[in-house]
């Protein structure tokens, strides 16, 4: 195991360089985000794992309320009847549903699924719902857990069981859907970026990989610290194909019957995974302040001396006070282990207070990101914290836009992606014809899925990067977690 130059004070985590997968689930663990259960693939949301869920949730809940949508809950199981109404979405779902068959000691006359997303209990209730066009839109959406019976896991990334918001909404024309597709998408781009600090692209799904049932499926993909893709949230369009499928139908201005149109978009708590694997280090957990569930630990230094308690105890109120997320740590701890602990936490800031400082009306803040310290007059106090916390979260984004940037390559021919994709590894960007012949080939002789076709299209050639053929669209590619 290689060992950094700095002597850690707490435990050891496998360096990134050495083993990606193991640092991964070793920051997972070290950092007390997430714990194995007895059952496979089901995990448990440690206290500090499930806060930055609950900032997530809370930050979002609020930009879902900005743009009308209202909260829902439905329940978790579907009878087989229902989840067979649409034909593509069945067929896509059925390897991962888990199936209740008894009730009590009676074995149930019908199979419940447990729900592995909600679209069709979603058109039922629409159907009892929705009856003229002054009933539309309806603009919901679900905060819940879904089970889908994953045959590998990985913490965050991929659980059996895993919390998510699901966005359901029915719209009169295919125009109005259409609009809430893309304002979705680009509520979940704008949150990852301004709040996770996470670089996204945006793009549209090809046929392969679009939801089962949807008619367009749109995406947000972001490059990980070891060059591979995480899909990070998703926005579909369904047409009216599920409005069929469940008869669901409105009385329009005109008198006459018509189908509503319907969008469905979803992010999960593989945010996290995406916040672990885009910023943290050898040193473990590094979290964007705005959903970092402590910004500033405050620190007192040599609390034995009189009055630096009192001290430390003061500017912390000060700091609750400015809306700042703040706790103080005056265990019996060394400082070394104190620093290695917040450190490990991804801890954005941690404001120490001594003896030397109270003399010098200062206090010390060391950011995580860069390891600076500066020291800061206590009259600024406020103000230098929260600019300190905007500083942190811009130097995030900018490092992870570079590592995207850089590892953004244009390649002109299959031998090109596969030449990248060996020695560097990142999102190839190519021109394609748009066939699922060509697509299949770039998995099977370059090892690399269909990322998105960007919504900003460049033209970067004028033939298919596999048969040479007329290119229809840009796309990238990538290998995906």
């Amino acid at each position: 195991m290689a060992q950094n130059s700095n002597k850690k004070q707490v435990e050891q985590i496998t360096d990134m360089e050495v083993d990606f997968a193991q640092w991964y689930t070793d920051v997972c663990k070290k950092a007390e985000l997430i714990d194995y259960s007895s059952i496979k693939g089901m995990f448990i949301y440690r206290p500090y794992g499930y806060a930055i869920w609950e900032n997530i949730q809370h930050a979002l809940d609020q930009k879902f309320k900005e743009t009308g949508h209202e909260n829902v809950y439905l329940p978790m199981l579907i009878p087989e009847s229902l989840l067979q109404k649409e034909k593509d979405h069945v067929e896509g779902f059925a390897p991962e549903c888990a199936w209740v068959t008894m009730g009590g000691s009676e074995k149930l006359e019908e199979r419940y699924c447990i729900r592995p997303t909600s679209e069709t209990l979603f058109c039922e209730h629409y159907k009892n719902v929705i009856h003229s066009h002054r009933d539309l839109p309806k603009l919901y959406n679900q905060w819940c857990s879904v089970l889908r019976w994953e045959k590998t896991s990985r913490p965050f990334l991929r659980h059996r069981e895993f919390l998510w918001q699901e966005g359901h909404t029915m719209h009169a024309t295919a125009e109005e859907a259409r609009e809430e597709t893309m304002r979705m998408l680009n509520v979940y781009a704008d949150f990852l970026e301004n709040v996770l600090a996470m670089p996204v692209v945006r793009g549209r799904k090809t046929d392969k990989e679009k939801f089962n049932g949807a008619e367009e499926t749109y995406t947000v993909e972001c490059m990980m610290h070891d060059r591979k893709a995480l899909q990070s949230g998703t926005s579909h369009y369904f047409g009216d194909g599920f409005a069929r499928a469940f008869d669901i139908t409105f009385t329009g201005k005109d008198n006459q019957l018509h189908h509503p149109h319907q969008t469905s978009w979803g992010v999960s708590t593989r945010m996290i995974g995406g916040i672990i694997m885009t910023h943290g280090d050898n040193s473990g957990l590094v979290l964007p302040p705005r959903i970092a569930p402590i910004q500033a630990m405050v620190i007192p230094v040599a609390m034995h001396k009189p009055g630096v308690l009192d001290a430390a105890a003061a500017l912390l109120e000060r700091l609750k006070a400015a809306g700042v997320r703040a706790q103080m740590d005056d265990s019996d701890q060394s400082m070394g282990w104190k620093a290695a602990q917040y450190e490990m936490k991804g801890v954005p800031l941690r404001v120490e207070i001594g003896p030397k400082d109270m003399e010098k009306n200062q206090c010390c803040i060391c950011r995580r990101d860069s390891g600076e310290k500066v020291f800061v007059s206590l009259d600024e106090l406020e103000t230098r914290v929260q600019e300190l916390l905007d500083s942190v979260h811009n130097g995030l984004y900018e490092r992870a836009k570079k590592n995207l940037e850089d590892h953004t390559k244009v390649c002109h021919t299959l031998d090109e992606v596969k030449q990248f994709m060996d020695t560097e590894g990142g999102f190839a960007k190519t021109m394609w014809c748009g066939e699922l012949d060509c697509e299949l080939k770039m998995k099977e002789q370059a090892g690399v899925t269909s990322r998105c076709m960007p919504l900003k299209q460049d033209k970067v050639g004028d033939v298919c990067v596999c048969c040479g053929k007329p290119a229809k669209h840009m796309i990238y590619w990538g290998v995906a977690y």
